[in-house]
């Protein structure tokens, strides 16, 4: 696409991939050969620094331990503690890192471009939280105290109880798991796009004779894709923070 004066303009279509390879009409494109490569980055990382793990760390390993502790301590243990939450440690674990690298492949060459922007990722790991959130309440609660945790049930709250409930009962059960995956989703999306936006400015401009504009998009290129790292972490460690706090919902004693 491009406007009258021939920029380039990103958008929609820049989300958009032709399939590598068509199996049984199944499209395999390049999104999920990066998601794919993403697993497999993780397993071969972890294998490779816990595989043989020592009780003098390798370089490997250290820095294996340190992300492991970070997510342990400074997400699990700070939301569910440490007696209920040691059992839920790798399963966070293994979201935080997917999340962030899937995010990160937006500023790698070759790739360019961040799994989570396609909205299905996003949606299919909220449900598994999602899932999870409400097994673990039904299991710790019954049926009735599912239905009170969910609804927010509190008598105290007198004549307003109902509408209350109402609210807290869409809320908890519908908007939930749809704002867990957008906030995810928007967030890469947007980056990827005003990444893409700066970079093909810089472009474009230099084969012009704005040149001097050229190196101001330059410039911000650079601060989008520094800013981009930052974007990354943040929302892996977000998307973890509230699958904690939705499960930590799920075993607190409802009074």
């Amino acid at each position: 696409m491009s406007d009258g004066c021939g920029f380039p303009a990103p958008g929609l279509h820049s989300f958009l991939f032709k399939p590598i390879a068509t199996v049984g009409g199944f499209e395999f494109n390049k999104v999920m050969l990066l998601a794919i490569i993403t697993t497999i980055v993780i397993i071969g990382f972890f294998y490779a620094a816990f595989g043989k793990a020592k009780v003098v760390p390798g370089k490997l390993q250290m820095v294996g331990e340190a992300g492991y502790d970070f997510v342990r301590r400074g997400i699990v243990y700070e939301t569910l503690g440490k007696r209920e939450g040691e059992k839920y440690v790798p399963f966070m674990v293994s979201l935080f890192f997917f999340i962030w690298i899937m995010n990160i492949w937006s500023v790698i060459p070759l790739a360019q471009f961040p799994v989570s922007s396609i909205i299905a990722f996003p949606a299919v790991l909220a449900v598994i939280v999602y899932v999870t959130w409400v097994s673990l309440t039904f299991k710790r609660h019954g049926f009735v105290g599912f239905f009170k945790n969910v609804t927010g049930y509190d008598k105290s709250l007198g004549p307003v109880l109902p509408l209350v409930m109402v609210i807290e009962f869409f809320s908890n059960l519908l908007v939930r798991p749809f704002t867990h995956a957008v906030r995810l989703f928007a967030n890469m999306f947007a980056g990827h796009l005003m990444l893409v936006m700066f970079t093909v400015a810089s472009w474009y401009l230099l084969n012009s004779w704005m040149v001097p504009a050229a190196g101001v998009s330059f410039v911000m290129t650079i601060a989008m894709i520094g800013f981009e790292l930052f974007v990354q972490a943040v929302q892996a460690y977000v998307f973890v923070l509230l699958a904690c706090t939705y499960i930590q919902g799920a075993l607190a004693e409802h009074h």
